[in-house]
């Protein structure tokens, strides 16, 4: 028998955290399908600016991933109705849900006899996170120090500087 592996998120902006929970994802099991956040959703969850990148770029992004059989795209901030119609036998999320296992997702897993899965590795990344450290390291002066970075690019309206440090 099929062993139907679900995780969901908004992978908004995808990055190193993310595949290594994805990769995680696929050895659970034999199919792993995605619940990706709509651009609704997203901006319910994570406030105004977000998503970065629209749905249907997110879920081409996934859909490309070696790891990933399918992606879904659901409107509401949970997603109970996907997880419903799928049955997953296993739910993975990511190390953040730790300590957030009493949800609404996680108590339908079970009832429908699922398991939660979730990595005993620590939080690494976040995309709020690296979304932050790119807001900071923007700059409109060459005086501004880059915290995250060495290669600091300075605009103007009409010039361009690179500065190696």
């Amino acid at each position: 028998m099929t062993k139907l592996v679900f995780t969901n998120g908004c992978f908004d902006i995808l990055h190193a955290g993310h595949i290594r929970l994805l990769e995680f994802a696929k050895q659970q099991g034999d199919v792993l399908i995605v619940g990706l956040n709509s651009d609704a959703s997203v901006r319910r969850l994570k406030g105004d600016g977000r998503p970065v990148v629209p749905e249907e770029d997110r879920a081409a992004v996934l859909k490309a991933l070696w790891c990933v059989d399918d992606v879904e795209i659901f409107s509401y901030d949970k997603p109970l109705e996907l997880i419903d119609r799928l049955h997953p036998g296993v739910y993975v999320k990511g190390p953040e849900c730790r300590d957030k296992q009493d949800g609404a997702e996680f108590c339908l897993v079970r009832a429908l006899g699922g398991e939660i899965v979730i990595p005993d590795w620590p939080v690494e990344v976040s995309t709020t996170d690296l979304l932050k450290q790119s807001a900071a390291c923007q700059t409109k002066s060459e005086s501004h120090a880059c915290a995250c970075g060495t290669r600091v690019v300075v605009r103007t309206s009409t010039t361009s500087t690179v500065s190696e440090e």
